[in-house]
């Protein structure tokens, strides 16, 4: 390894050193102002090159402004999902002690003294240095508008920023975010998350404007006002006025409107925190920033910065963390004594905002000569792609919003020739020519796959886990947008883990969750998740899959058995978060439940009042139930309230639950009947209604052997014999039917409800996820035979618990759309626009069919897509 590039200097012990500071000794000391993202990366830099005291390198001190160590402000608003403070946070435990770094938290930097290399605290410790190391990163911009320090006004940077809007929240109804970027949406999300009608006023005629273009801001307008939130776009803040008691009451707009709100969070942009640099004498920017050259050194050969205070040699500030780890590697390298060079970064970004998939990559904006747009648009649906192309069929850059599954692929292709032609990349599926799916298998081993660390394919792929990815080549430990790549070139898992978050199968972490009695999704994930999933945030195959579990034990453990309560609310799937079914048209359907397909006139004559009054298409199910389609978000809860008020109930349509219970009229009507399967049915259906299991359950009672009701197609189907009644389970309609086999026979009633609560609840016990019944029994070690040892001879002796936790949940049922319709709070989910809760979604329109309605499909086709075939390729 070269020698370091310190230059020790020895200076006489001076009498007035503080207890913290030492003298200039032979050991080179580096002080490192500012423990942000960056901050903490150039540590482990150091670390990783052998440069800490425990190494035997140089005396390392950081001054840290925050009252707490460099923790993740990429991911700040996880913190409103309910992540705390000490999950957001960036230093393994016992990092500081184990590398000898010294860490003063709450006590920044106010002076450096270049000619006696010398960084004076807020503390009044006075610490020498041999290298000087700026990571001040940036401060939130505030327009100079009248107003802006009155209380109730905030910016979003710190945790200690949400803190006090979290505090403030409490007494407000209505607030209002300056600035529609990255962080100013994220400011509107958790707004909204904390219960206020939320405003978003940007002064650039759409959001996002850094990231996305005209197209792509348009799709991300729309998606965003679906979700209730206000958007002014092409206006300015012109004044923040107050009340009496200098409390924020409202802002007034460049284009002379006014909005009325009570809290204000300022997030139009950053600026580099260059002020220590400018009062010690290093060279600034024009427009800010500390100037550095290629190796991260300042005007002074002594002292560095990094990260979002530097402006670094190709010109630029760059306000993104990936650039930051860049030059906190290249300082560090170049202190260590090696050669390196930060020349320029990638900008390239993808997250989700809101809940919505936002990317964009190398050149978005078609800023390149000749360049071409291959351009697909569904305004309804809310997905942009582009694609921009070189007249030679070069990929230079491109925007997805909506849709950005190929974002892993795409970026790291940016400066190729596509494989494909561009149009096969962006069109939907049913569409001629299209779609293609590029996998990682596509990329060249070269390819940079983690734009935040620099790591390419071939060096993940010398690696086996995802694990090992992130510990040896920190792949994955950034912005996480690399994930899903990272994982597709991974062979498969040896172990039988449920994901890269837990090591457990899903039939294990049922048996922790029931047997431990965790009551979140956190809370198991932190104990018993994979080590280096702890403290995070799951993904999308574990979160759904432990709501489920969480759910369908809710009653035994203690957990709260309504979906969208707390944390809840965040594991379930799409068609859960509104406890209705979503639709091509972004309307939504409601199935109140109708046990056995019983219904009097007078719950008929609701039904059709309902599906009058509210407009609604109507459909008799196969399930024997009406189906009312076309309701808009924010006419769900009013939807709800009559039918409940007639009797009615969810018939969790929406749901990894059961369904309905199908009957055929029984001995009561028909004459060959021999058993009333009607009063079955509805007793069953009652019985098990809200049941969340690992796949949807469908079931059906037979009156006779002639099997009107098709009881062998269903999970668990019940026939009529002139004994009892034949239990038959595993069966499966849809695209791979399976008759159900027999479990047992000739049962009176209250055998064969004992033995369905058995069966089910060793099912949702023991099955994998988005598993099936018919799926599950032959899966399942043993097959028929195994599952009838344990359900009917009580081979494991499990049946006395499986009917105990059929019974808690028996118990425990509670309707939740009447749970929904007589909370206040929960009411507020159930918005279209948050400023006009009865103003109709404008894009939700039908045409007349039949006497009733259907949606109107040219608004779903969206605009023709014209797609210009480049120069060199095939027309």
């Amino acid at each position: 390894m070269p020698e370091p590039t310190f230059e020790p200097r020895t200076t006489a012990a001076a009498s007035n050193t503080t207890p913290h500071a030492r003298a200039h000794t032979a050991v080179p000391t580096i002080v490192v102002v500012g423990h942000g993202m960056v901050g903490q990366r150039f540590l482990e830099a150091l670390a990783e090159r052998g440069l800490t005291p425990a190494a035997g390198g140089a005396r390392v001190v950081v001054l840290c402004e925050e009252p707490r160590p460099a923790y993740d402000r990429v991911r700040l608003t996880s913190y409103f999902d309910g992540r705390s403070p000490e999950d957001l946070s960036l230093v393994e435990p016992e990092f500081m002690a184990r590398h000898g770094v010294e860490l003063y938290v709450g006590d920044p930097a106010t002076a450096v003294d270049r000619a006696g290399r010398t960084v004076t605290a807020r503390s009044g410790a006075v610490f020498p240095y041999d290298t000087l190391v700026l990571a001040t990163g940036s401060y939130p911009f505030v327009p100079p508008v009248p107003g802006k320090d009155a209380r109730g006004c905030f910016v979003y940077r710190t945790i200690e920023d949400l803190l006090a809007i979290e505090e403030y929240a409490k007494g407000a109804a209505t607030g209002a975010v300056v600035g529609g970027g990255l962080l100013g949406l994220e400011a509107a999300g958790a707004l909204k998350g904390l219960g206020l009608a939320t405003h978003v006023v940007e002064f650039a005629p759409r959001l996002m404007p850094v990231q996305v273009d005209e197209g792509g801001g348009a799709a991300l307008l729309r998606t965003i006002q679906d979700m209730g939130l206000s958007v002014h776009t092409g206006v300015g803040t012109q004044e923040v006025t107050a009340g009496e008691d200098g409390a924020v009451t409202g802002m007034s707009l460049s284009d002379g409107s006014s909005l009325a709100v009570d809290l204000v969070v300022f997030s139009a942009g950053v600026r580099p925190r260059d002020q220590l640099a400018r009062e010690c004498g290093l060279a600034v920017g024009e427009h800010g920033g500390i100037v550095v050259d290629e190796e991260c050194r300042t005007s002074d050969p002594a002292v560095f910065a990094i990260g979002e205070c530097a402006l670094t040699a190709d010109g630029r500030v760059y306000g993104l963390v990936a650039p930051g780890y860049d030059m906190a590697r290249t300082a560090a390298e170049v202190i260590g004594g090696g050669r390196s060079a930060f020349t320029g970064a990638d900008l390239s970004t993808k997250l989700k905002l809101l809940g919505v998939d936002v990317a964009s990559f190398g050149d978005a904006h078609g800023a390149a000569e000749g360049s071409l747009d291959v351009v697909y648009s569904d305004a309804r649906a809310g997905v942009y792609k582009k694609l921009v192309m070189g007249p030679d069929g070069t990929l230079l850059g491109g925007v997805l919003v909506g849709d950005a599954e190929s974002y892993g692929t795409l970026r790291p292709l940016t400066g190729t020739v596509l494989p494909v032609a561009p149009e096969q990349l962006v069109l939907p599926a049913g569409s001629g020519g299209g779609p293609v799916s590029l996998g990682p298998g596509a990329l060249p081993d070269e390819a940079v796959i983690c734009s935040c660390h620099n790591v390419t394919k071939g060096a993940i792929c010398e690696h086996t886990t995802l694990p090992e990815v992130k510990k040896c080549t920190k792949a994955g430990t950034g912005c996480g947008s690399c994930l899903k790549v990272i994982g597709q070139l991974m062979p498969p898992p040896e172990d039988s883990g449920l994901c890269g978050c837990f090591p457990y199968s899903r039939s294990e972490l049922y048996e922790i969750v029931r047997t431990l009695e965790v009551t979140s999704f956190a809370e198991l994930l932190d104990s018993h998740g994979r080590e280096e999933a702890r403290g995070g945030d799951g993904c999308e195959v574990c979160k759904p899959t432990v709501g489920s579990v969480i759910a369908s034990l809710a009653p035994t453990v203690g957990a709260s058995g309504y979906v969208l309560d707390g944390e809840q609310a965040a594991l379930q799937d799409t068609n859960d978060h509104f406890l209705a079914n979503l639709q091509r048209n972004g309307s939504y359907s409601i199935v109140p439940r109708i046990p056995g397909g019983e219904i009097t006139p007078e719950k008929l004559i609701v039904i059709g009042e309902v599906a009058r009054d509210f407009g609604l298409y109507t459909k008799i199910t196969g399930g024997q139930r009406i189906d009312l389609f076309g309701a808009r978000v924010d006419q769900l809860p009013l939807i709800w309230t009559r039918l409940v008020d007639a009797g009615f109930e969810s018939g969790h349509a929406y749901g990894k639950s059961l369904r309905t219970v199908k009957s055929c009229v029984g001995q009561t009507w028909c004459r060959y009947g021999v058993q009333d399967s009607v009063k079955m049915a509805i007793d069953l259906e009652l019985r098990y209604r809200g049941l969340r299991s690992p796949h949807k359950l469908k079931s059906a009672v037979s009156g006779c052997a002639r099997e009107c009701a098709e009881a062998r197609g269903k999970d668990f189907g019940i026939i009529a014999t002139a004994q009892g009644w034949n239990l038959y389970v595993g069966g499966n309609g849809g695209a791979t039917p399976r008759h159900a086999d027999l479990l047992a026979q000739d049962l009176s009633d209250a055998e064969l409800v004992r033995l369905i609560d058995r069966f089910l609840m060793f099912y949702i016990r023991t099955a994998d996820r988005l598993e099936r019944t018919s799926a599950w029994l032959e899966r399942i070690d043993g097959g028929l035979d195994h599952v009838r040892d344990v359900v009917v001879h009580d081979s494991l002796g499990l049946c006395e618990e499986l009917e105990r936790l059929m019974a808690d949940h028996v118990a425990g049922y509670r309707d939740e759309w009447a749970e929904t319709i007589n909370d206040p709070e929960r009411l507020r989910r159930f918005v279209t626009f948050v400023n006009a809760p009865d103003a109709p979604d404008p894009s939700v329109r039908f045409i007349p069919e039949r006497d009733q309605i259907k949606p109107d499909l040219e608004i779903l086709a969206g605009p023709v897509l014209a797609v210009r075939t480049l120069e060199g390729t095939a027309s």
